[in-house]
C-alpha cells in the first residue's frame, strides 16, 4: 500500500495523473489499476463502459474516451423527453458488454450520433472494435446518456465463413 502511495504521489507532483482519477483494487492481484485515465492532450476521461454505467452521475457533462465492439445501430432511447435526442437528427447505436461470453449488448448505456456522421459509418459491422468519444449529457432513468462527438473503428471483425 505505501508503494501504492508514493507511486500516486510522484504521479500527482508530476502531472501524470489528476486527483479525479479513480484507482481499483484488482480482488486477484495487490498492484492498483486505473480505472479512469485523464487524458491531458484531450482534456477527456479514458474510461470502461462498465465503469460509467455503473455510476453515470460521476461522469455527467464529462467528456469520455472508450474502446468497445460495436453491436448495432438502434433507435433505443430517441425521442425521449427527458434526455432528448430527436430522431429526425439522430440515430442511437448499441456495444456489446464486455463482462460476458455471450453476446449481450449494453443498453443501460445510450450512445447518440448525428445522422449525417452516422451515414459515413454504414459499414460497420458487430463486433467490429471501435473508440468512441463523447459527453454524458444525462443519467435519467439511472442509464448513461451520451452525445457522441467522435467515432472510429480500431479493428475490423473478421468476415463470417458461410
Amino acid at each position: 500500500m505505501k508503494f501504492i502511495k508514493s507511486l500516486m504521489l510522484i504521479s500527482l507532483t508530476a502531472g501524470l495523473i489528476t486527483t479525479s482519477t479513480l484507482y481499483k483494487v484488482n480482488a486477484e492481484s495487490s498492484a492498483a489499476k486505473p480505472v479512469v485515465q485523464q487524458i491531458q492532450a484531450s482534456k477527456c476521461l479514458y474510461v470502461k463502459p462498465l465503469t460509467v454505467i455503473n455510476s453515470p452521475s460521476t461522469y455527467l457533462n464529462k467528456t469520455i474516451l472508450m474502446e468497445a465492439k460495436f453491436d448495432k445501430f438502434s433507435t433505443l432511447g430517441l425521442d425521449y423527453k427527458p434526455a432528448m435526442k430527436s430522431s429526425e437528427d439522430y440515430i442511437s447505436f448499441l456495444i456489446k458488454r464486455d463482462d460476458t461470453t455471450f453476446n449481450i449488448p449494453l443498453s443501460e448505456m445510450k450512445l447518440f450520433l448525428k445522422r449525417s456522421v452516422a451515414e459515413k459509418f454504414i459499414d460497420l459491422k458487430t463486433n467490429d472494435e471501435i473508440e468512441i468519444k463523447g459527453t454524458v449529457f444525462s443519467d435519467a432513468l439511472g442509464d448513461a446518456w451520451i452525445d457522441v462527438q467522435e467515432l472510429k473503428i480500431t479493428k475490423k471483425a473478421p468476415e463470417e465463413k458461410k
